[in-house]
């Protein structure tokens, strides 16, 4: 008798366990291999590749005029004056042309011919992406003479492509309203759109985009409700530094700008020098923003680096002795932004974020080597301000080296010994541990007697820690608190920096509601915005909110963390005192005196509050163990604010403003936001 074979475990795999998805299934399967994801960033992506289609109209030389509409129900209209969308049938879908390129994956007129010669979309899946994501988009194109629509739902068609009049312009409006089955969340960001659509306005010159955002216009009589602006800038991207370098402390007062076209490469770059440490270099191609930089970045890099070595050495500013500026001391503190426009760039993935053509590093190169050799030449005193900048770098860095490697040999950041002050958790599970860091040890002292020792540790600072905002890292060092507060998180610094062996997920700020307080809290925020800007972007930091008020009753306790919330806790008790029947029969009992011409003595407003006992907290060491836990350690009750960085330019300008050396800039925004300050003791 024959053996049977014996059964393997695990479903069957056959012919029937292959999908086949069709048409925009996929996009609608896997959004995230198209857009990135469907969070709010995904969700913006959209309106990102409807504008980006028009921005190629406009490279392409067709279009002038772009308008954004953002409409009730989360609809957004993109219009332009481009040529149109053809509507004719096309010879190998055999539908319109327009239906082709609306329900098509990689169907556009950006793979070959001369359709576009340089545009940002070329993956050719952008409308059609949005189309699959919408659940309703309608396509309206005016062309030929006449006006040309199709709607869709869910990527499907509902009727074929008809005229609905005539008319004597051109171009092509996309109106779509996202699926919320697809989306977790539908909130359109409107300072997110206009960063966006302004550093489009700079990257293509001349053309000029209108924002509005209608959402809460319901008629045309409601124009006024609605917020618009519009960009048209012809100086390009030397344009776009002085914007990004507004307010700041600038080394050339002239931006470099260069801008050529070799081998069919267009070639744009920008670039000015600050006073400060952190570099900002923006890379584009064919506008479309490669935040892991690529070939063009290197090219960039590699002739600014040659540059200003060479101009050093033949205007002595570097001695014999000196040994070359490195790649990272001439990108210090510079805000720099490279464009290429090419036919047929090599992106690294669908999200586009790195530029892979080897050929453009040479070209960048050259262009750029040629055109700041003749600008340092023509602009002495800006060359020489520049090189003194690299040059103190350079010093920083070998300092900062000698000052790491002793710090290194003594074992300190290496983990090996914890600070003496830091109260630690019991628990080595970094994702349920905390570390508050809290100031002053008077607070310290209630906050380890109140915390839970399993997952929360105590850090207490004494002091207002070091300013980081200009300092490099070999001085940060020399601060203690710093040190500690490293040595607590287990994440070193500088290039051995390794935010995966941080010991907490949770870096809590927790301060005192006054002026000293604010202060140190922000000291903090550039502490770790500066240094550990990778915390931030994990969600790792948080501010703690402690109450401001502890209101009482009797037995009854009650927490505020503002003026409103204290009141409305007071208007509360008073309301059960009026409902106690007690305080009913003294109030009839008052009335009937009215009655009789009696007059009432006059009642204070601290004998109107009789009963209760309002304590305003100044700090947090005037809270016992107990008070600090219920209300902002303890995870069921406490209220945290996570840090978050939406915008980076905006917290660049504002640390600068706040921290930075230039007294001017810093009065002026106090002085602006002085009346919005509330609940502050002074």
């Amino acid at each position: 008798m024959p053996k049977e074979k014996p059964k393997k475990s695990g479903s069957e795999y056959s012919a029937k366990s292959i999908q086949v998805l069709e048409g925009l299934e996929p996009v609608r399967k896997r959004p995230g291999m198209y857009i990135g994801g469907t969070s709010l960033e995904g969700l913006h992506h959209l309106i990102w590749e409807v504008v980006n289609n028009s921005i190629d109209e406009a490279m392409a030389g067709h279009a002038k005029d772009i308008v954004i509409e953002l409409l009730p129900d989360n609809l957004v209209r993109v219009t332009d004056d481009g040529r149109g969308i053809p509507v004719e049938k096309h010879p190998q879908t055999k539908v319109s042309t327009l239906e082709t390129v609306m329900t098509k994956l990689h169907a556009g007129g950006k793979f070959g011919g001369e359709g576009y010669k340089i545009s940002g979309g070329l993956h050719g899946v952008g409308v059609s992406v949005v189309n699959a994501l919408s659940i309703w988009t309608k396509a309206e194109v005016q062309r030929d003479g006449k006006i040309w629509v199709q709607e869709y739902k869910q990527g499907k068609p509902l009727k074929s492509v008809k005229s609905v009049g005539t008319s004597k312009k051109t171009g092509t409006t996309i109106t779509f309203q996202p699926d919320p089955s697809i989306f977790s969340e539908i909130a359109w960001n409107w300072n997110k759109i206009i960063d966006y659509i302004r550093q489009q306005a700079y990257l293509t010159k001349g053309v000029n985009v209108k924002i509005f955002d209608r959402r809460e216009v319901t008629s045309e009589k409601e124009s006024y409700k609605e917020n618009r602006i519009g960009f048209c800038f012809d100086g390009g991207i030397a344009s776009y530094i002085k914007f990004l370098n507004r307010g700041k402390e600038v080394k050339n007062q002239r931006p470099f700008y260069v801008e050529k076209t070799q081998n069919d490469v267009y070639v744009e770059i920008s670039l000015q020098y600050i006073e400060g440490l952190k570099d900002h270099l923006y890379a584009f191609a064919n506008n479309i923003y490669t935040i892991e930089g690529g070939m063009h970045v290197t090219g960039f890099r590699t002739a600014l680096t040659r540059v200003l070595n060479d101009y050093a050495r033949k205007n002595n500013l570097l001695k014999d002795k000196d040994d070359n500026l490195t790649s990272d001391d001439v990108i210090e503190g510079i805000t720099a932004v490279v464009s290429v426009k090419l036919k047929d760039p090599q992106f690294e993935g669908q999200t586009k974020a790195k530029l892979g053509n080897n050929e453009v590093r040479g070209i960048v190169s050259s262009v750029m080597a040629e055109g700041f050799n003749e600008y340092l030449g023509k602009n002495p005193q800006d060359a020489k301000s520049i090189i003194g900048k690299c040059l103190i770098s350079a010093q920083a860095r070998l300092a900062a080296q000698a000052a790491k490697q002793a710090v290194i040999r003594k074992g300190a950041l290496e983990g090996m010994t914890l600070p003496g002050k830091l109260a630690d958790c019991s628990s080595r599970d970094a994702s349920k541990s905390e570390l508050y860091i809290v100031e002053g040890d008077s607070a310290g002292g209630s906050a380890k007697q109140g915390r839970d020792r399993m997952f929360q540790a105590i850090l207490p600072l004494r002091g207002k820690i070091l300013n980081v905002e200009k300092a490099r890292i070999d001085k940060m060092l020399t601060s203690q608190e710093i040190k500690n507060l490293i040595i607590a998180m287990g994440t070193g610094v500088g290039e051995g920096m390794n935010v995966d062996k941080m010991r907490y997920h949770r870096i809590i700020i927790m301060t005192d509601a006054d002026v000293d307080g604010s202060h140190i809290r922000t000291l903090l925020l550039t502490f770790f915005y500066r240094n550990f800007e990778e915390i931030i972007k994990r969600g790792y930091l948080y501010i703690a909110q402690p109450p401001l008020y502890r209101v009482q009753r009797g037995k009854d306790v009650q927490y505020a963390y503002n003026e409103e919330d204290k009141n409305e806790i007071i208007d509360e008790f008073q309301k059960k005192m009026k409902e106690n029947p007690k305080n009913i029969a003294k109030a009839a009992a008052k009335k009937a005196k009215e009655k009789e011409g009696e007059e009432e003595p006059e009642v204070s407003d601290e004998e109107k509050k009789s009963g209760f006992n309002v304590q305003r907290y100044k700090g947090l060491g005037e809270m016992n163990p107990s008070q600090l836990w219920e209300t902002t350690m303890d995870p069921e009750n406490r209220m945290m604010y996570q840090v978050k960085v939406e915008d980076a330019n905006e917290a660049d300008k504002i640390f600068n403003i706040l921290m930075g050396s230039e007294v001017e800039p810093r009065k002026r925004f106090i002085q602006a936001e002085a009346r919005s300050v509330v609940n502050l003791d002074v």
